[in-house]
């Protein structure tokens, strides 16, 4: 899906969320971690992309940790579009 640029909006006032344009296959996924500040991941569930500007609840198997943004968590809790690429 990549490069994929989204719109977000904020959720619960810890994180930015977007929908993807399917689900995610999550077969093999990692250990469930709760979110910290500057984290992508993927609430599997609803099938959509979450960037948390605060730290986000207990560890749930539903949500999957993909990555890291280094970034403030202002910057991120003001972030309105984001652009994912494939790292080169």
């Amino acid at each position: 899906m990549l490069p994929l640029t989204l719109d977000l909006e904020d959720f619960h006032g810890t994180e930015r969320v977007a929908d993807l344009p399917r689900k995610l296959d999550t077969s093999g996924a990692s250990e469930p971690a709760a979110a910290k500040v500057g984290d992508i991941a993927y609430y599997a569930p609803w099938g959509n992309l979450a960037l948390f500007y605060q730290d986000g609840p207990a560890a749930s198997a539903d949500l999957l940790i993909l990555g890291h943004l280094d970034v403030s968590a202002d910057q991120l809790g003001r972030a309105e579009r984001i652009t994912v690429e494939a790292a080169s």
